[in-house]
């Protein structure tokens, strides 16, 4: 039988409380957010405003009674440059280089985080403690550690955490789901989810240099390893190297292996399997190409991706494939359709998206700020700690080498190697939060 979502994140929670993560969590004394009328002002933070930060944030602003009162990044240069764009239209903030003192500030309720994904866990965490609410670029964590550490103090604290899934608020997608398991495509033994990208040109070796004026490079590298700074580490690129991210898989997987996941009701894998090469790219950690099988009891879920062709399976960049023995839908950002087997069912015509999910999201986030109801959120923190830990698991498969079989009671994998990589070691003096 498959393992439910509602499983999986039980038990990860309760791996969570069995490790003592929660419990080394300090105490909130006001534990329970305050609920924020209409007629209240929500003021929001960033930190990490070069890339999807700032977008998130723009989108968080166009909701009424929403206003930017402080900026946070360690780039001076894109920290003035935002501030500046901000200030054309009449909006005066705070900034601040250092993202501890912007969870200082008592006049924030809520933060929009956008920084690298190795910072993403103590700032999120960091955030619940100092009582602010948080919307949390993907994927969540840099490490299985790590996605458990988000989900326990976002139960701990009790905090609207909104994770930038952003699809999960597109009308499109929601109706796809719905027929797939409305169960007309018949029995569905395959998902194929795929990511045919031209993710940028080809990176080449690039030897160390001084980081640009401007930026404080010991503040950007945080917890990870201590390194020389190299271009190809930086904006932009860090998503290559394992001491920053994930590549592709963690970055485009976690928004599309998600809808795997709903659209199958699944929970844990029973094992993972992967091979793939640096194509194109040199002197970087991540593949560039992939290809990695997800065991689960009756049904496998295939996840693809290369750089360098723009178009994939089913002459689409991106996407996922349901194939049933009646039928196969097929989704994307730009809408979904069903292609019949033979005379088995009607074919559907092409469901061209009409919304705009980032601004849906961003919406939805703030809705549940002033509601209070949690369970309204579109893509919570347990939903962005599910896909995440799956994506690294492939990633692990991948790094491994092996066939890796996961143990969904005991929350591990059976390979010693495989469980080495479920952590992530925190270096320069900070410490990931529950260890």
């Amino acid at each position: 039988m498959i393992t439910s979502r509602r499983k999986f994140i039980s038990s990860a929670s309760a791996i969570v409380a069995g490790a003592g993560l929660a419990s080394a969590l300090p105490v909130n004394l006001s534990a329970f957010p305050k609920i924020f009328s209409a007629a209240d002002k929500i003021r929001v933070g960033a930190i990490g405003i070069n890339g999807m930060g700032w977008s998130d944030l723009r989108a968080v602003l166009k909701n009424p009674g929403v206003e930017c009162v402080a900026l946070c990044d360690v780039d001076q240069n894109v920290l003035d440059k935002r501030a500046a764009e901000l200030a054309e239209k009449g909006v005066k903030v705070k900034t601040y280089g250092d993202y501890r003192q912007l969870l200082d500030d008592k006049n924030i309720d809520a933060v929009v985080i956008g920084s690298p994904d190795h910072w993403h866990c103590l700032m999120m965490v960091e955030a619940c403690q100092a009582g602010k609410h948080v919307y949390v670029e993907k994927p969540i964590g840099n490490s299985i550690a790590e996605c458990r550490s988000m989900v326990a103090a976002q139960e701990r604290y009790q905090r609207v955490v909104q994770v930038g899934q952003w699809q999960r608020s597109q009308k499109h997608f929601r109706d796809a789901i719905e027929f797939v398991h409305s169960g007309k495509l018949g029995k569905i033994g395959l998902v194929k989810v795929w990511g045919y990208f031209n993710y940028g040109t080809p990176i080449v070796s690039l030897p160390d240099s001084i980081a640009p004026a401007g930026v404080d490079y010991e503040k950007w590298l945080g917890p990870a390893p201590k390194r020389p700074f190299n271009a190809n580490r930086f904006h932009g690129k860090f998503r290559w190297y394992w001491d920053y991210a994930g590549g592709i898989m963690t970055d485009w997987g976690v928004h599309l292996l998600d809808y795997a996941l709903l659209g199958m009701k699944a929970g844990a894998p029973k094992s993972i399997i992967a091979t793939g090469a640096k194509v194109f790219n040199t002197g970087v950690d991540a593949p560039d190409t992939l290809t990695t099988v997800y065991e689960f009891d009756d049904f496998n879920i295939q996840w693809e991706h290369v750089i360098g062709y723009g178009a994939g399976i089913y002459n689409r960049e991106h996407g996922i494939a349901f194939l049933g023995s009646n039928g196969t839908l097929i989704v994307d950002r730009k809408g979904w359709e069903v292609v019949p087997q033979g005379q088995k069912m009607e074919a559907i015509t092409f469901q061209k998206s009409s919304d705009n999910g980032l601004d849906l999201h961003a919406q939805n986030f703030i809705d549940v700020i002033r509601s209070g109801k949690l369970e309204d959120l579109k893509a919570p923190i347990q939903i962005g700690s599910d896909v995440a830990i799956l994506s690294q698991m492939g990633n692990i498969a991948y790094r491994t080498g092996n066939k890796i079989e996961w143990n969904q009671e005991k929350g591990k994998f059976g390979d010693a190697a495989a469980n080495k990589l479920m952590g992530k070691d925190y270096h320069n003096g900070y410490k990931m939060p529950g260890a």
